[in-house]
Formats: C-alpha cells, sequence, structure tokens
C-alpha cells in the first residue's frame, strides 16, 4: 500500500503543472517553436500540461513579424502569438487579435485560485482606447488542450461609444465554420498536421457578439471564448465542443494497409451536417483520435492515389470507438534521380495528366514543396508521389545547368513504377556560380512558404548563393540548409528586406539575435537615403555589406521625389550610397523594350493604366551617367507559381562548389558590376583586353566582344543584340534568320567575335533572347514556363578617346519620366514616338505572380 501511494505521488510530481512566466532569465529558450513561432525575450509564456502558448509582452513596436499588419497602428501587444500542443513546437499562428489589435497599456501575469490553471491579461485603459475600457485574461488550464479568453469591455464614459470587436485571426488559406458555431482553420500545410478552432463560451451584457457595438453610457459586456488547438481542424472542434458541454464519445482508430502498416498520408473527412466535412488526420503510425457528438456517424479516408474508403459507426457519450479501415496500396511513382556520380541530386517533377477528362491534379498548396499544385521539389532525388491511377506526361528537371528526364509514365492501381534516371550537367559555367539575391518564406509575414519549402525550392532550381532576406528582421538560413542536408548545394548569409510603404532595401550580412524584436533589425524610413545609411552602418561598417534597391521606382528614386510631374532629381544622391538595384523580379523580360512606359487595360476594366518599363528607365539613366549595377532575382513568395528561377545572377567565384563559397571574395565583384542577368541562357561576354561586365576598358576605333552563351537541351535562343549606349544597334543584331551560320544547335548556342565600332564613348550591354521562345519544359503549368530565355550583362564601358568615360546624356527618345503621366499624356508619347497607332486591347487576368502584397497596407480582419 505505502509503496503504491509513493509510486502515485512519484507520477503525479512528473506531470507538467499549469504555470506561466516571462521568458527571461534563461528561461527564454522554452519559447515553444514552430513554423509560425515569433516569442521573444519578455513575453509571456503560458502552459498547461496540454498545451503551451505565448502572449505578447506591451514593448514599443511589438509585432508577431513586421508585415503582419502595417501602419502605425500595427502593433500587437497583448495577443496571442503562438499556441501548440505541450512539447510538440508545431505553432502555425501567427497572431490572433480577441478584438482587433493596437496599443495597450499593461500585460502582466494574473494570480488565480483555481487549481491547475495560469493566467496572462492585457489591459487598455479607457483613458487610452477612447473611453472604453479593454481587458483580455488568456488563462490555461491542466486536462483542457486550449486556452480560454475572457474579454471585458466597458464604457466608462457619460455617452455611447462605439468599440470594434471582430477578431484578428492570421494567417490561413483553409478555414470555415460548423453548423454549431465553432470557427475552425487548418494549417497551411495540411503536412504539419495541426488545427486550430475557435468557439464562443459565454455572452454577459448582449445577446448577440457582432463586429461592432454600440455600449451605452458605463455599460460592461463580457465576452468568454475557448481557443483550442489539435493535430487537426476535426480534433480542435472536438476540444471546444468538449468545454462547451456537448455529449460526445472518442473515436480512437487507425489507418492501415493490407500489410498492416499504418497510413500517415490520409485524410479522414469527419461530417459536419449534411453538406460539409472537417478534416483530421492520422500520426505516423496511421492512428487518429478525435471527440465526435454522440449518435450514428460516417467517415470517409481519402489518400491520393487510393480509392476512398467509408465507415459508419455509433459514437455513444463518454463512450469510445476504435474502428481500423483499412484501404487499399496506393499507384504511386517512386523516384531515384542522380547525378552522374549517382549521388542523389535535388531536383523538381512536374506531371501533366495525359488521360482525357482526368481531373486537375492537386498535390498540395503552392507554399511548400512536398507536392505544390502539379509538382514536387525534393531535396534529395528520392521521394515518392502518389497519383491517382492515369497516364501521364512527367518531366524531372534541375535548373538551368541540367539535362531533363522527360517519360510518359502509366500509373496503376496499386501499384508503383519506378522513375530512375540521371541528370546530367551539361552547362559549364566553371569560375562563375549562380546567385539570387531576393528571396521569402513565412517569417516575412506578407506569405505562407514554408521556410524548408523555400530551400528545397532553392536547391531544386540550382541557385547555390541565396542571401536569407526576409521581411523587417534578421533571420537566418542555415541552420534549415543543414537540418535537409542541402550545404552541398546552398550557401547562405544573413540579411534582411528593409521594407515599408516606399523604397524596399535589401542588405547582407548582418548577425540575427532572434530573441529581440526583429531579429535585433532598425526599423525603415520613408527617406532612401536614411534607410541606406542605417543599414550601412547597422552593426558597425563593413567591406562586404551589400545594399540593393528592391523593385525600385526609378522614376521616384532619381528623377520626382514627390511625384508631381516635375524633375526634381529624385533623392539626390542615393545612387552612389547602393550597391546594385534590381533590374528584373518577375516573368517578363523588357530589355529591349522601346518605351519607358506602356499603357494596359486591365481586363473588365474601361480605364487604361500606365505602367512604368523599369528596364527602358534603368537605360536611359545609364546614359545620364548613374552607374547602378542591375540585379535580377525571383523575389518569390510562394514556391508554385511565384518561386525561385524566374531571374538569377551569375558572378565570378574562385570556387564551384557552393559550400566553399565565401561572400567576403564575391562581394568585389557584385559591387563592381560583374553581374550577369539570366532566365537560363549561360552568357558570357568579355573584351579583347579581357574585360567584363561592370568593367571599364579603353579601345580606339573600337573593341572586339568574345560572346558565348550556352544552354540546356530544354532552351535555346535566336538572337544576339548588341546595345550601344542603350540603343540597340541593327547592325549589331544577330538571329538566326538572318546570320544562321553563327547560331549552333548544342549546347554551345552562339560562339563569335563582335567588333564593335566606337567613335565615341559607349556601354556595351549583350542581349542573347529566344524571342518565341518559353521554358515550359522546366516550370510546366507554372507562369514561369511563359517566359522568354534571355540573358544580358551589366555594362562594360568603353573609353574610345583616352579622356575618361563620358556618358552621352541620351535620353532614348523620351523624356526621362516623372511621376504622375496621365493616360492620354502618355499614350500621345507613344504615338508619336511610333511605339503604338492604335489604343491597347484588354490585358489577360493578373497572374498570381503579380499578385505580390509586399509593402502593401493590408485590411484589417
Amino acid at each position: 500500500m505505502k509503496s503504491a501511494i509513493l509510486l502515485s505521488l512519484l507520477i503525479a510530481s512528473s506531470v507538467p503543472a499549469a504555470e506561466v512566466f516571462e521568458a527571461a532569465l534563461g528561461r527564454e529558450t522554452e519559447l515553444p517553436k514552430g513554423k509560425e513561432a515569433d516569442g521573444i525575450l519578455g513575453d509571456f509564456v503560458l502552459r498547461s500540461d496540454k498545451v503551451e502558448a505565448v502572449i505578447s509582452q506591451n514593448s514599443p513596436n511589438r509585432k508577431a513579424n513586421m508585415s503582419t499588419f502595417y501602419g502605425e497602428d500595427g502593433v500587437t501587444p497583448g495577443c496571442l502569438y503562438d499556441l501548440t500542443l505541450r512539447g510538440a513546437n508545431n505553432d502555425q499562428l501567427v497572431v490572433y487579435g480577441p478584438c482587433g489589435h493596437g496599443p495597450v497599456s499593461f500585460v502582466k501575469v494574473v494570480s488565480t485560485q483555481e487549481e491547475g490553471s495560469a493566467a496572462v491579461e492585457s489591459v487598455t485603459t479607457a483613458a487610452k482606447n477612447g473611453g472604453i475600457f479593454k481587458r483580455h485574461e488568456y488563462r490555461v488550464k491542466d486536462g483542457v488542450q486550449g486556452i480560454f479568453i475572457t474579454t471585458t469591455l466597458r464604457n466608462e464614459t457619460d455617452k455611447p461609444q462605439k468599440t470594434f470587436t471582430k477578431s484578428d485571426f492570421t494567417r490561413f488559406d483553409s478555414t470555415g465554420s460548423t453548423t454549431d458555431g465553432i470557427f475552425w482553420t487548418d494549417a497551411i500545410n495540411p503536412a504539419h498536421k495541426c488545427g486550430y478552432a475557435l468557439g464562443t463560451l459565454n455572452l454577459t451584457g448582449i445577446e448577440k457578439l457582432e463586429d461592432t457595438l454600440e455600449l451605452k453610457a458605463q455599460q460592461e459586456v463580457v465576452i468568454s471564448r475557448f481557443f483550442a488547438v489539435g493535430t487537426s481542424p476535426a480534433q480542435a472542434v472536438g476540444e471546444v465542443r468538449a468545454v462547451k458541454g456537448v455529449k460526445q464519445g472518442t473515436v480512437a482508430g487507425q489507418i492501415l494497409d493490407k500489410g498492416e502498416k499504418g497510413i500517415s498520408t490520409a485524410t479522414i473527412l469527419v461530417p459536419d451536417g449534411e453538406k460539409k466535412t472537417i478534416s483530421a488526420y492520422p500520426d505516423a503510425e496511421g492512428k487518429f483520435n478525435l471527440k465526435l457528438p454522440a449518435g450514428q456517424t460516417e467517415i470517409i479516408v481519402e489518400d491520393l492515389g487510393r480509392e476512398a474508403s467509408k465507415l459508419a459507426f455509433a459514437v455513444t457519450a463518454d463512450g469510445m470507438v476504435t474502428p481500423k479501415i483499412y484501404a487499399a496500396s496506393a499507384a504511386r511513382i517512386r523516384f531515384d534521380i542522380t547525378d552522374e556520380s549517382g549521388k542523389p541530386i535535388p531536383c523538381k517533377a512536374h506531371f501533366a495528366p495525359l488521360n482525357k477528362d482526368a481531373p486537375k491534379l492537386n498535390l498540395g498548396p503552392k507554399w511548400r514543396a512536398h507536392g505544390c499544385v502539379d509538382q514536387y521539389m525534393s531535396e534529395n532525388g528520392q521521394f515518392t508521389q502518389q497519383l491517382p491511377p492515369g497516364k501521364y506526361g512527367v518531366v524531372v528537371v534541375r535548373g538551368p545547368e541540367y539535362s531533363h528526364l522527360e517519360q510518359e509514365v502509366t500509373v496503376e492501381a496499386g501499384k508503383e513504377h519506378v522513375f530512375k534516371g540521371t541528370l546530367k550537367r551539361v552547362v559549364d559555367t566553371k569560375g562563375w556560380i549562380s546567385a539570387d539575391f531576393h528571396n521569402h518564406s513565412t517569417p516575412s509575414g506578407d506569405n505562407v512558404c514554408d521556410t524548408d519549402g523555400r530551400l528545397i525550392n532553392i536547391a531544386a532550381e540550382n541557385l547555390e548563393f541565396t542571401p536569407t532576406t526576409e521581411h523587417n528582421r534578421f533571420y537566418d538560413w542555415e541552420p534549415t540548409i543543414k537540418a535537409l542536408g542541402l550545404e552541398p548545394y546552398i550557401k547562405t548569409v544573413k540579411g534582411i528586406e528593409l521594407t515599408g510603404s516606399r523604397q524596399h532595401v535589401n542588405a547582407f550580412p548582418f548577425e540575427p539575435d532572434p530573441l529581440k524584436q526583429n531579429g535585433g533589425a532598425p526599423d525603415w524610413n520613408d527617406d532612401p537615403r536614411v534607410t541606406v545609411l542605417t543599414l550601412r552602418r547597422w552593426q558597425g561598417e563593413r567591406a562586404d555589406r551589400w545594399i540593393q534597391f528592391n523593385h525600385p521606382d526609378l522614376s521616384n528614386m532619381f528623377i520626382d521625389r514627390d511625384s508631381d510631374g516635375i524633375q526634381d532629381g529624385g533623392f539626390v544622391g542615393v545612387g552612389s550610397m547602393i550597391d546594385g538595384a534590381e533590374s528584373e523580379n518577375g516573368p517578363g523580360t523588357d530589355i529591349l523594350a522601346d518605351s519607358p512606359f506602356r499603357l494596359s487595360r486591365p481586363a473588365g476594366s474601361l480605364a487604361m493604366k500606365v505602367n512604368p518599363v523599369r528596364e527602358f528607365v534603368w537605360r536611359q539613366l545609364l546614359n545620364q551617367g548613374l552607374r547602378v549595377t542591375a540585379v535580377g532575382v525571383a523575389d518569390a513568395h510562394s514556391v508554385y507559381g511565384n518561386g525561385v528561377g524566374c531571374w538569377r545572377c551569375y558572378l565570378p567565384s574562385s570556387t564551384d562548389e557552393p559550400a566553399k563559397i565565401d561572400w567576403a571574395e564575391l562581394a568585389p565583384h557584385a559591387k563592381a558590376g560583374h553581374l550577369v542577368l539570366s532566365t537560363g541562357p549561360f552568357l558570357e561576354v568579355t573584351t579583347q583586353n579581357g574585360k567584363i561586365a561592370g568593367d571599364d576598358d579603353r579601345a580606339t576605333g573600337g573593341i572586339d566582344l568574345k560572346v558565348r552563351v550556352q544552354c540546356t537541351d530544354w532552351m535555346d535562343i535566336d538572337r544576339v543584340q548588341v546595345l550601344v549606349n542603350s540603343r540597340p544597334d541593327p547592325k549589331l543584331n544577330f538571329t538566326r534568320a538572318t546570320h544562321p551560320q553563327m547560331f549552333k544547335d548544342g549546347v554551345l548556342k552562339f560562339d563569335e567575335k563582335i567588333h564593335v565600332p566606337l567613335e565615341h564613348d559607349a556601354h556595351l550591354i549583350v542581349v542573347a533572347i529566344d524571342e518565341d521562345g518559353n521554358q515550359q519544359t522546366c516550370y510546366g503549368t507554372s507562369d514561369y514556363a511563359k517566359m522568354r530565355p534571355c540573358a544580358y550583362n551589366n555594362p562594360i564601358y568603353v573609353d574610345a578617346d583616352g579622356h575618361g568615360f563620358t556618358p552621352n546624356g541620351d535620353t532614348l527618345g523620351f523624356e526621362l519620366p516623372a511621376g504622375g503621366l496621365k493616360v492620354d499624356e502618355a499614350k500621345e508619347k507613344l504615338m508619336r514616338a511610333g511605339v503604338i497607332k492604335d489604343e491597347p486591347k484588354a490585358a489577360a487576368p493578373k497572374s498570381e505572380v503579380e499578385h505580390k502584397t509586399v509593402g502593401k497596407k493590408k485590411k484589417k480582419d
């Protein structure tokens, strides 16, 4: 008897008890982790035996991530930042604000009299809130799988006051409400197996909760909610119903194949009313645990490549059902992709159903690598993709330096097809590495792409140097690169994209402090010169600090600062303060554009729109003596559609092994403009004196350019054009039609010496392009498939008279574009220049690539 008592005491003492603590004095290491974890030093951690949560502290500028909400009221102290099952480190929540967000008066620990509970309160006094007192209490209790949130609103004035009560709840793509009024959300990536549910428990002082309440003088309202977390939306909904007192039973089932092996990839569809379902997910062993309302029910088990299964059974209040569901073997393709040495290699596969009337594929959300729409990206070339039985066109690629593999594959029900092959490196880029200086994943806040998905995406497209450039926070991708085993393929440095309502700026390297707001980064300033100087000197100046303008409005920055239509020089001096500016960051190829703007009539609109052409304006500015190095990037925010690979840069490197790349060695090359921009072709341009992109050279009467272009087996070029002082010289325009002897059909497409006659100083840009080509072999159904293969070098500056280089001032037939240009004015200028004759037709619907929210103020939920 005595030993039994001692054993029970020992077991009781080992069970975690509810507690609350400030993440400091060594306990900051106990902050929960996960995809959207945003806790920092000084936040409050609430824990029970079931869950752990983070409530944000009241500190200046406290935000989950800097792009969640913009503007002065975008701070989110006193909000629920993180919520995950105890020890799961699987937070998927960006922020939950029970009545919106904004400044608070204080956030502090609350003493509770209830055993096994802990609480934090956030209070905004009436004096700070227009007369409305607001208090949120967040409380956890042992044995309960969620957090209780009690909101008190009180009008402390002698007049009626309106108050906003709608919750902030970000960010999820899959949401819904149950028939009994419980709001639920699924994780962005269902493979993360997490869901949330929110239910109202009680209302005092009002009969119905609306987004806006009008409180009478001295009226008080109390709103009680329960916020549950589970391994799926369906599990979380069951936890809310349990707290609400709904009679339920437990379903503890398992999904198995015929060999009694658990199936982890399935989705269990739980009925909610007559037409709706809520998803649940099994664990690694195929097991699942749900609370369902008492009564007869039927669940459906779906798994891509398997026939769906149904199971009907009765659930009794407080009872348990333990069904086993057996599923047929999946139809699938197993991939074994290696390099020429036989080593597994990162790659991408995309699948095109070939059967007539085959349904559109949906392998998963566009935000992840392992199954996004109709593609799969792998970190090592060893993977299996389940598919509905049928015939498919399957293509495997690894960026524009490698060959491709292509097969028609018939996938039979219950069987596995093995797709085995070698991706050969066919383009010789020795002495150069491929780089993309601008990409994002979920820490940026304006997208929810998995960080591991972004890095697999980078490896699959064979980008070798990719700085970490999340929005408004210093961050480091290196730990994820190591965890994925991608160190041989990707090198990163820690950096940032500092953003606001106007010019965005990339900068690196820096050292993040993950326990500080923004990782220790500074704030953005509307004057780009202040932003640039701040970044240049933050954490101390260093020779390899790179500062880059992102997707710049060149007119605003360098021509018309206040966009009033009058040239004022822009932000004078800023051009000499930066190292580069993005010329390319999307699927377009406008380097040969013939005007600084174009007109479009968006689909469904009666009004035309003036669209600047950045590449043309860059060429104009070069002629004015502004030497701004052009950079080509993806600015990727998803994996499918807006992933990496649309533009990249090649720059010289002493090593061809990404693991050995040293940014300190690359930086001088980048700062000197030794960058070639490309959607895929590998272009080399060298003068007779060995000078390359960005260099100055000297020659009398003319200069020879050695131009060499390589393309992989799914890409071609049919034109090489030399721009002399930004103008395409018709005598230096070479095409397959006019100069067939200069073009080849193998990997080496062009290898010629071009003599450029010069009477005056000139900068030279060589453009290699396939004018009617696309990249469907690489990108499949993605918008990037429409890109033309294109590459061009940063200018080589040639002094033709020995007196130093002098820009010619040519504006290419158009005055430098100031802001505020009206449609009629733009049309007149374009018609006068002979660029257009008639009004443009309606534009095609915008693609997802064009729908970027970077720097835009988001509408409050």
